[in-house]
């Protein structure tokens, strides 16, 4: 009997990836829809008498932007690209250089998730692709975390992320 994976909407066996939540079954598609449903079901499903915003059809899409330490070559390029184009939530990969830019559906991706990918990519890289890669990855954060320090109209602003 097929069913609808409430994370991506597509069309899955029921029982695969399957888990219990508040007595109703959900089957996902992968491992990926099934944490991202777990971390945060309410995103997907609503609560009695209010529609989720998958429900009303939002996304939230999110824009990652990663420097490495020394250019992919274009054959690692391709395959780097290829490989994150598989991950369920990915819009579109841009790799320039020393530049990778992400832009993904939060709704259907995690940083996290995107991060065990980039790792499990840098290892068919090899030649310490995985290491490089985790720095880029480390980078976007700390770059994040700088900006949020930056001083603005002659005051210095603290802000929290989260």
């Amino acid at each position: 009997m097929l069913t609808q994976d409430v994370v991506c909407g597509m069309q899955v066996e029921s029982g695969s990836h399957q888990l219990v939540h508040l007595g109703m079954p959900y089957s996902f598609c992968s491992r990926q829809c099934q944490e991202r449903f777990l971390a945060n079901p309410h995103l997907y499903v609503g609560m009695p008498g209010q529609k989720a915003p998958k429900q009303e059809g939002l996304s939230a899409i999110k824009r990652r932007r990663l420097r490495l330490a020394q250019p992919l070559s274009p054959e690692q390029e391709r395959a780097l690209g290829d490989a994150l184009l598989t991950m369920m939530g990915i819009r579109s990969i841009s790799i320039e250089g020393d530049s990778i830019v992400i832009v993904y559906d939060l709704l259907q991706a995690t940083a996290e998730q995107i991060e065990e990918r980039l790792a499990e990519i840098g290892v068919r890289l090899g030649e310490g692709w995985t290491e490089r890669l985790r720095r880029a990855f480390v980078h976007y954060e700390e770059e994040c975390e700088a900006g949020n320090l930056e001083v603005h109209e002659g005051k210095h602003v603290h802000r929290h992320p989260g």
